[in-house]
């Protein structure tokens, strides 16, 4: 097995991931899984022998890099795929020197995962395509 995650510009991989958790799993509306920040945001795709498994993307905002679309095929939950993808979220964002903070709006049955990787949840829960969340933030 040879896993590597990186930025890519296959934005149709990452797509066809973010497709099948949060569309066909979750029930997300499609059109709100997608938006206008595919276009601009930094992609990130982690593949298996050439195979896509996983994606994240992240938005910058002024000092801060919203790290967001994080999906795990059900093949690879629990592996620790998750927590490589976000890794590799957080250096691409600390290779960025005008970047202070790392922030994401955790799915609330999730705080504890983005906790151990040093994540601390702020704000009141809130509602997004129907799942509760809560914003989250790391400084870099």
């Amino acid at each position: 097995m040879t896993l590597a995650i990186q930025r890519t510009v296959d934005l149709d991989a990452c797509l066809a991931i973010r497709f099948t958790v949060f569309v066909k799993e979750q029930s997300v509306p499609i059109e709100e899984e997608r938006d206008h920040y595919d276009e601009s945001a930094i992609h990130i795709l982690a593949t298996e022998n050439t195979t896509p498994v996983g994606t994240a993307r992240i938005v910058l905002v002024g000092d801060a890099g919203k790290i967001g679309r994080v999906a795990v095929l059900a093949s690879h939950r629990g592996t620790g795929l998750g927590a490589k993808l976000i890794a590799t979220c957080l250096a691409e964002l600390r290779s960025l020197p005008d970047v202070k903070i790392a922030k994401l709006g955790s799915q609330t049955h999730a705080l504890g995962f983005y906790e151990k990787l040093g994540f601390v949840a702020e704000g009141p829960e809130f509602d997004d395509a129907g799942i509760p969340h809560r914003m989250m933030s790391l400084t870099l």
